[in-house]
């Protein structure tokens, strides 16, 4: 497990417990919400409740007591706070004002209760009416060329609502369809399509019940995804081995006490999770995976010479795979000296682990974004699977790969049409059910669209959730070209700083929370979200919303779509908002293979699965089968290692979700009080001159000549690979280049910064 040094920071404790216990009690006592909150949470993501709006972790078919975590209740309560942000609010302060306080501070506010409208004579948004500001909207963008527009999505929103926003750009005339993918696990959607023919895992919630091994890479369930938790824990007690990689010691990964196991918080006896835990340098997982790799095929030969069957499943591989032969030579190519310098790791201590890998009989891969914001994140993912290939350990019970997603809806958006990739998208099928000529072009990724706004060539942004603008590498110079904009428009709940940096002309719409009631003119409506396990589950709000003026986010897609596009019978706004399940109906036209029956299976226990083709062993790559890589590089730093040059990775706090600052506690790594610190490994801190306490600077280190720093930052000792930096997410944007990208989905390389420290 290794050792924590004494003078870094760590949490003791471990991960749940009381300690999860009072971070929900913190909130609960900040935000004031009603008692029905209360009940609210007993629901949530259970039949007939609804669907968390944080992470996007399976919801079982067979739930605890209490189907939430810490963060899932924070995001709840923050949604059903009492404190309203009315128009008064906005009277009070000027845009320009409101720029210079705080995220949390911002969000402190509560809800929005009224459309607004930027003024730019007082600097001020003001209260407008739902139809001024469609039509306002609906102005601007048919001023414009529809590619100039970009219609980005957070990852919140239902399915019913993003098919919707998805038929509305493409009716438009565009696919420029970014969401919150793009800058999290579009390498997932890229590289796993590539090398399985699948862009999402091949696992199921019950694989778990059965895995021998779970190797683990790049994510941080204490923190990103508690619920996670708990099957860890199951599977620790009847002996499966976690092997953890991770530059980041994170206590949701070393052990546990169950907050829904009274027996073990009176006691506070803790399951000791990972096996192994492996600090992995930035980077460095190409490396470590080529070790398991080069050990596996060693032992595999052995045995062989033995008279004994091998290690490798080659019976697999000649019937499932390409590209075998050439991945033996590139393991048999590549040097332990080189592998254990760039890795951080002793070749001991991967061989040890890949004995783990040989022993078990089925593997399950975990990863999240340590894996795939690199520049070579796609060839991490390809060595990922190359190490799953070996053993047969994809198609079959309790094996597989397993990417954690972030936002709830994340994958269901992708997966009703929301994507600027028109080749994942039936065009065929909606000119025939919508009569138009979809547009063809391939649309604007996050990256493309940010240098879109730099070059004046994007006109306008609208955000269906999100925070796009704090969210974004190179912040600097976005916010200053933001305001070039003719036109940018907000869909939220709260108000935040991407609300702040706007267009020449600007709008704020608010919208109902996934927990509240949604009635329209059919009645209560049901919306749909997609887990990270592809299940399909449908999501019911009780709750009375936060004011009589606001509007669920499908009816404002239909409302905007409306006022902006001219007439047509079969463009029935109005019906497909009356009755959300007439949308399901479409959604099942245009992809009846997964979603046939819609209405009838979405409240099915656990979801009803829409299946993956590589979970049956059938791969749709371009070869018919599943896809050995060879990696052409050991890194997947875009920048490598120089003199003087440290590699920062940003993190998320344990008070915070996505861009969402619920306070200033980051417990589970013994952190408080404040969001600009710079955590440093003490070796690294003598080599660098400066002690704990002391105020620092960052600066970009990308040898492109652009100044990027972010000032202030308390040294804080951190146990760390050498060269090794954290930092938190988004305070830490602005030092990352915006051309520092992985290499195939454009993925921003937010887990290996090159920069410098300033004293």
């Amino acid at each position: 497990m290794g050792i924590v040094r004494p003078e870094t920071k760590h949490y003791r404790k471990p991960a749940g417990g009381w300690g999860s216990v009072k971070g929900i009690g913190g909130i609960l006592f900040r935000e004031r919400p009603s008692p029905a909150v209360l009940e609210t949470l007993t629901y949530q993501n259970k039949t007939g409740g609804h669907m968390c709006t944080s992470c996007a972790w399976g919801k079982p078919a067979h739930p605890h007591i209490f189907e939430f975590c810490e963060n899932g209740a924070k995001a709840t309560v923050w949604e059903l706070t009492r404190d309203r942000c009315t128009p008064d609010f906005f009277g009070r302060h000027t845009v320009t004002e409101l720029r210079e306080w705080q995220d949390y501070d911002l969000e402190l506010q509560g809800r929005l209760t009224q459309p607004l409208r930027y003024d730019s004579t007082i600097d001020k948004y003001v209260a407008c009416e739902w139809e001024e500001a469609f039509s306002g909207i609906a102005r601007e963008l048919q001023r414009i060329d529809p590619k100039s527009a970009i219609f980005y999505a957070s990852g919140k929103a239902g399915m019913e609502a993003s098919y919707l926003y998805a038929l509305f750009a493409r009716l438009y005339g565009h696919n420029n369809l970014p969401d919150s993918s793009n800058m999290c696990h579009e390498t997932t959607s890229v590289g796993l399509k590539t090398v399985i023919g699948s862009p999402v895992g091949t696992c199921v919630l019950e694989d778990f019940d059965t895995c021998d091994a779970i190797f683990y890479f790049g994510q941080n369930p204490g923190t990103n995804s508690p619920r996670f938790l708990h099957p860890l824990q199951e599977a620790v007690r009847r002996g499966c081995k976690i092997i953890t990689f991770n530059p980041v010691r994170e206590r949701g990964l070393e052990c546990f006490v169950n907050p829904q196991n009274p027996a073990e918080m009176l006691t506070g006896h803790a399951t000791q999770l990972s096996h192994m835990y492996l600090q992995v340098r930035p980077g460095g997982d190409i490396a470590a995976l080529m070790g398991l790799c080069k050990h596996v095929f060693r032992v595999d030969r052995e045995r062989l010479g033995e008279g004994g069957s091998g290690v490798i499943d080659r019976a697999f591989v000649k019937m499932h795979t390409d590209g075998f032969d050439g991945l033996a030579q590139a393991v048999h190519a590549a040097d332990w000296a080189d592998i254990e310098r760039i890795s951080g790791l002793a070749r001991g201590e991967l061989e040890k682990a890949a004995d783990v890998y040989i022993a078990a009989e089925r593997t399950i891969a975990v990863y999240g974004m340590g894996l795939t914001q690199h520049v070579h994140g796609s060839q991490c993912i390809g060595m990922l699977i190359d190490l799953l290939l070996l053993k047969g350990n994809i198609g079959r019970p309790g094996a597989g790969i397993s990417p954690v997603r972030g936002h709830s809806n994340v994958q269901g958006q992708r997966t009703v049409g929301i994507t600027e990739k028109p080749e994942l998208v039936p065009l065929d099928k909606l000119a025939a059910m919508f009569d138009f000529d979809p547009p063809r072009e391939t649309g604007l990724t996050t990256v493309d669209v940010c240098q879109g706004i730099l070059d004046g060539s994007v006109k306008a942004f609208v955000s269906l959730g999100g925070n796009f603008v704090r969210a974004i590498p190179e912040r600097d110079a976005m916010e200053a070209a933001w305001g070039n904009m003719a036109l940018t428009v907000s869909i939220a709940i709260k108000l935040n700083r991407g609300h702040l940096v706007h267009g020449r002309t600007a709008y704020i719409l608010p919208c109902l929370a996934r927990s509240e009631q949604d009635m329209q003119a059919g009645g209560a409506q049901t919306v749909t979200v997609e887990d990270s396990f592809s299940h399909v589950h449908g999501s019911v709000g009780k709750r009375t919303p936060a004011g009589k003026n606001l509007r669920s986010e499908l009816a404002i897609v239909a409302g905007l779509a409306k006022a902006t596009l001219p007439a047509h019978p079969k463009w029935r706004w109005d019906e497909w908002t009356a009755d959300y399940g007439a949308v399901r109906e479409l959604i099942a036209e245009t992809y009846p293979d997964e979603f046939h029956d819609f209405s009838a299976r979405m409240f099915e226990p656990g979801g009803f699965y829409r299946g993956n083709k590589a979970r049956e062993r059938i791969w749709l790559t371009a070869s018919g089968k599943a896809e050995f890589t060879c990696p052409t590089v050991l890194s997947a730093l875009g920048v490598g290692d120089a003199p003087g040059r440290f590699h920062l990775i940003t993190m998320r706090s344990n008070d915070q979700f996505n861009t969402t600052i619920y306070g200033f506690s980051d417990r589970l790594r013994g952190l408080d009080g404040s969001r600009m610190i710079l955590l440093i490994n003490p070796d690294d801190m003598v080599r660098a001159g400066v002690k704990e306490g002391d105020i620092v600077s960052l600066v970009s280190d990308a040898g492109d000549s652009v100044h990027r720093e972010v000032t202030g930052l308390t040294v804080t000792p951190f146990s760390l690979p050498d060269g090794c930096l954290g930092g938190y997410y988004p305070e830490m944007n602005p030092l990352i280049p915006l051309w520092l990208h992985d290499v195939a989905s454009k993925t921003p390389g937010s887990k290996g910064v090159p920069v410098r420290l300033k004293a």
